[in-house]
């Protein structure tokens, strides 16, 4: 009988947290300006796109996503802002 396989330790992935957006474009909104206000939001805001949904009437509805970044303090930041 062969002895039961150990499991190797467990090792915590912190997956990536995001905070979204929401855009409802009308059907007057040209293709080249909604490629336009992405553009502008990826490059100024840092949002990517996540999901886009063209609705039959011509509507757009964008999503949006960008990550949260949490900064930890550390012990050196308490002594240096005395």
């Amino acid at each position: 009988m062969t002895p039961p396989l150990s499991k190797p330790p467990h090792k915590i992935v912190r997956q990536p947290e995001y905070e979204f957006r929401s855009l409802l474009l009308p059907r007057t909104v040209s293709r080249n300006e909604a490629r336009a206000l992405l553009t502008e939001q990826a490059e100024y805001g840092h949002w990517e796109l996540d999901r886009l949904r063209l609705y039959p009437d011509g509507r757009r509805k964008i999503t949006l996503k960008r990550r949260i970044i949490r900064q930890v303090r550390s012990p050196l930041s308490s002594f240096l802002d005395d």
